[in-house]
C-alpha cells in the first residue's frame, strides 16, 4: 500500500502537536517535517527544538526533509530531536555517499531529495544506498504551490531503475498533491505521498485523509486485479 505523510508546512503553527495527533489517529504513516534555512530555499521553519517537542506527541514515522546548506552539520542535531528519515537534497552537498553513511551510522534511515530542475540521473548512482528519494514536484520553500508534471516522468525512471535493480529504495513525492491528481502519482510508481494544503486546509481534516486513502486502496486493488488477469 502507499505511503501517506502529510506535511505539517501547511498545518496552523500554534496547534501542531493537536494537529499531528489528527493525522496519527486518521491513519496517516509518516509526519513530513520540512526544515528549511533561509539560504538553500528563501525561507524560514522549523529546527531541532521544535522537532524534538513534537517527538514527545506522535509515534508516527518522522520524515525530516533538510532544505538547508551544509547538511553535514546538522545531522546529529536531527537525528537527537526524533528524525526517523533524515532527507537531505542532492544539490545541497558535494560528498552524497558521506553524508548516507554518517545518517546510517546514527540509526537513521538516509534519503535524498532532487529539485525539479535537478535531472533525475544526478540521483541513480546513489539509490542502491538510499532508503527512499524525494521527488519534488515543485520549487522548494514554500507550499501551496501548482504541481509540477515532469515529476511524474522523474518517478517513472526512477520505479523502472529500483525495480530492474532490485534495490530497497522508496520513492517519495512532494509539492502540491492533491485528490485530484493523486492517481497520476500513484500511478508514476511513487510509494510514498506528501500532502500539505490538500490536507490541512480541509474543513475536515481526518476525512480527507481517508478520502486519500481510500483513493490509495482502490487504485491498489485495481493493480492486483490486473496483475492477476
Amino acid at each position: 500500500m502507499i505511503k501517506l505523510a502529510p506535511s505539517l508546512l501547511a498545518a496552523d503553527f500554534a496547534r501542531l502537536g493537536e494537529e499531528l495527533r489528527i493525522i496519527e489517529s486518521a491513519g496517516s504513516n509518516y509526519a513530513h517535517l520540512d526544515v528549511m534555512d533561509g539560504h538553500f530555499v528563501p525561507n524560514i521553519t522549523i529546527g531541532p527544538p521544535v522537532i524534538k517537542s513534537l517527538r514527545k506527541t506522535s509515534n508516527l514515522i518522522f520524515d525530516v526533509h533538510l532544505m538547508i546548506e551544509n547538511p553535514e552539520r546538522y545531522i546529529e542535531a536531527f537525528s537527537s530531536a526524533g528524525a526517523d528519515i533524515i532527507c537531505f537534497h542532492i544539490e545541497s552537498t558535494e560528498n552524497p555517499l558521506s553524508l548516507i553513511e554518517k545518517i546510517r551510522t546514527l540509526g537513521k534511515r538516509p534519503a535524498a531529495a532532487i529539485n525539479p530542475d535537478t535531472p533525475v540521473e544526478r540521483v541513480l548512482p546513489f539509490l542502491s544506498e538510499l532508503s527512499m528519494v524525494l521527488v519534488m514536484s515543485v520549487n522548494p520553500g514554500w507550499g501551496g504551490q501548482t504541481f509540477l508534471p515532469d515529476a511524474l516522468r522523474k518517478a517513472r525512471v526512477l520505479r523502472d531503475y529500483i525495480d530492474l535493480n532490485g534495490f530497497a529504495c522508496e520513492i517519495e513525492m512532494d509539492g502540491g498533491i492533491t485528490l485530484s491528481n493523486l492517481p497520476r502519482v500513484i500511478e508514476a510508481g511513487v510509494d510514498v505521498v506528501v500532502a500539505g494544503t490538500d490536507i490541512f486546509k480541509a474543513e475536515d481534516i481526518p476525512a480527507r485523509i481517508r478520502e486519500f486513502l481510500l483513493v490509495q486502496q482502490k487504485l491498489s486493488e485495481i493493480s492486483k486485479r490486473c496483475k492477476e488477469k
